[in-house]
């Protein structure tokens, strides 16, 4: 009985593994349409994917900037970030933010939001899968497609028209900026006539950009 146990389990596990790397070899060409989170979300979802060549550049430099500024040198861990979060777990301390852009996408486009250490090992795996499967720019530009960027809104295409009316592909190092400063938050926060933190926050993140393109922060996405 525990033999048969243990076959069953490796079987599906060696099932999963293998439809999982198809999976993300597949969607390394092909356009990510839709997400757990989206086919989840209470709202009426809008999203319009976009090629990261008809992204304007700010918005790449905005959200390294804001939320990985390791982006390009990390292999998708950021292990400073993890053991500075760790040792404020431990103080008691408010927690920083130690997901990387890669985490974040692995999370979006496989998975489903929440906690749980189940899905945040599911979420190594991913992150793992797509560093090694996909380049850097493949990671950012379906990151920027599937992020919630407001209520019911996902990719920055979608977010730009909902708050800026116009495309992507000419965003403002400011509109950019704004834009970012609402991802942690998407549901709360506001583009359009930011106050308090998220305003400071906006400002802090537009000149941050400038510390991207001259420390070449983005070099492994436009090389």
């Amino acid at each position: 009985m525990i033999l048969r146990t243990f076959r069953i389990l490796a079987k599906t596990l060696i099932i999963f593994v293998l439809f999982s790397i198809v999976l993300v070899v597949v969607l390394r060409f092909v356009p990510v349409t839709y997400t757990a989170t989206m086919l989840m979300d209470e709202h009426s979802v809008t999203r319009d994917w976009e090629p990261l060549s008809r992204i304007d550049r700010n918005m790449v430099a905005a959200v390294i900037a804001a939320e990985d500024g390791k982006f390009c040198q990390h292999d998708g861990f950021d292990v400073e970030a993890i053991e500075e979060a760790l040792e404020e777990r431990a103080r008691g301390e408010r927690q920083r933010g130690a997901s990387t852009i890669s985490q974040q996408t692995a999370k979006n486009v496989f998975l489903w939001q929440g906690g749980g250490w189940f899905r945040k090992g599911l979420e190594a795996y991913f992150t793992f899968l797509i560093e090694n499967l996909w380049d850097k720019r493949r990671i950012m530009e379906v990151y920027l497609n599937v992020a919630e960027t407001g209520l019911g809104t996902y990719g920055v295409e979608s977010g730009s028209q909902r708050y800026f009316g116009h495309s992507a592909a000419r965003l403002t190092a400011d509109e950019a900026s704004r834009i970012a400063a609402v991802l942690p938050s998407p549901k709360t926060r506001a583009a359009i006539n930011p106050s308090g933190f998220t305003a400071r926050y906006g400002n802090t993140i537009e000149a941050r950009i400038g510390v991207v393109r001259r420390d070449g922060l983005d070099a492994c996405i436009y090389e």
